[in-house]
């Protein structure tokens, strides 16, 4: 008898205990942890990190009333009644490239692990949550590894290991750490349009010998990157992704995407921009930052981002969600209200061709 499913199998986004990419450290006084992890935070303020610990402080009131206290310089504090779940974390820590976990109160996916002579029976009781040494931090410099730690890791001589003073080895590792979890970028190719005003499907329309959601899909992957269509139907094509947010067009193709994969990027083209080209493709890539939400184009003439020609960030998907549960089914309203890296471009590269009319002047224009 086959094993029945009670819910639909989902693929889900990479997480640890509480984020997608998280690292806890452990082994030394609470304050000593905290004042590294801001001196990391200062060097790498390009990042979008995040810092979960557990307070100390003793008889402390039940908030009835949860406080929203926003600073004009665009600081937002909030104080709410709230206990440790990790599916609620999960979806506060979404937004961040990476977030550093106190590890003497909460386990984390990988580990920083201080040698602190006083804090050995600490080590020795929190053991079992130590299985992904990133590195060591000596407090004195004649310690070694202690004798549990040595036990669980064989290759422990092979853990690199840095003085507390060598702050600036320490950043860079954690730099490296940090640049290793950038995802993967995934392409799509928008072609589920209905196409009213053009009167054909304008994936299907020819303005470089070939029909252009292969001028697009070609574009993408000449830059190595593996792409698919965005379409209406499920065909089971391996290169296709059909809609399973149905009737929001290109904001239901890329929700669709990512649900898909959760963990990946996706850079999103339209079929309708017969001027997009391989410099603009190479452009976007290079500015692609992924610490923010996206990476999007504009126009110097124009007021507004274009979310068709845009990289999404694994971070965008739960800002979508977000938006789709307020009513909205606009890409470019989450953009404009959301941290975008914006690549300002010449119009006519990102000019998009609608009517027969249209597509005559721009056929024209290309020949």
């Amino acid at each position: 008898m086959a094993n029945h499913q009670k819910h639909s199998k989902l693929s889900r986004r990479k997480n640890g205990n509480f984020a997608p990419n998280e690292i806890s450290i452990l082994g030394a006084k609470c304050s000593i942890i905290s004042d590294l992890v801001h001196q990391v935070s200062k060097s790498l303020s390009s990042c979008n990190l995040a810092y979960f610990d557990a307070s100390h402080a003793k008889n402390i009131e039940e908030n009835l009333l949860t406080d929203f206290i926003f600073h004009h310089d665009g600081n937002l504090s909030i104080t709410t009644s709230s206990p440790v779940n990790k599916y609620v974390q999960r979806i506060q820590f979404t937004q961040f490239d990476f977030v550093f976990i106190n590890g003497n109160h909460y386990p984390g996916e990988k580990q920083i692990v201080f040698l602190d002579p006083e804090k050995e029976a600490s080590i020795n009781k929190r053991i079992e949550q130590i299985f992904d040494i990133q590195f060591f931090v000596k407090l004195t410099q004649e310690i070694e590894p202690f004798q549990s730690l040595k036990d669980k890791f064989s290759n422990w001589e092979e853990i690199p290991i840095y003085s507390i003073n060598d702050i600036e080895k320490i950043i860079n590792h954690i730099s490296q750490i940090i640049l290793d979890t950038i995802p993967n970028i995934r392409g799509l190719v928008l072609t589920g349009g209905k196409s009213t005003r053009m009167g054909k499907d304008k994936s299907e329309l020819y303005y470089h010998g070939k029909p252009q959601k292969e001028f697009v899909k070609n574009l993408l992957e000449q830059e190595g990157i593996k792409t698919h269509y965005s379409v209406q139907a499920n065909n089971n094509k391996e290169d296709e992704i059909h809609d399973v947010f149905f009737n929001l067009g290109p904001f239901g193709g890329i929700c669709s995407a990512f649900q898909k994969d959760p963990n990946s990027a996706w850079i999103v083209l339209a079929t309708d921009l017969p001027f997009l080209d391989k410099n603009l493709i190479k452009l976007l890539l290079e500015k692609r930052n992924p610490s923010k939400v996206a990476t999007a184009v504009i126009g110097k003439g124009k007021q507004f981002p274009e979310p068709l020609v845009t990289i999404y960030e694994p971070k965008a998907y739960s800002i979508l969600l977000q938006y789709l549960a307020q009513g909205y089914s606009c890409p470019r309203k989450m953009l404009i209200n959301s941290d975008v890296e914006i690549v300002e471009v010449d119009d006519n590269l990102i000019q998009n061709i609608n009517t027969p009319e249209e597509y005559a002047a721009a056929i024209k224009e290309l020949n």
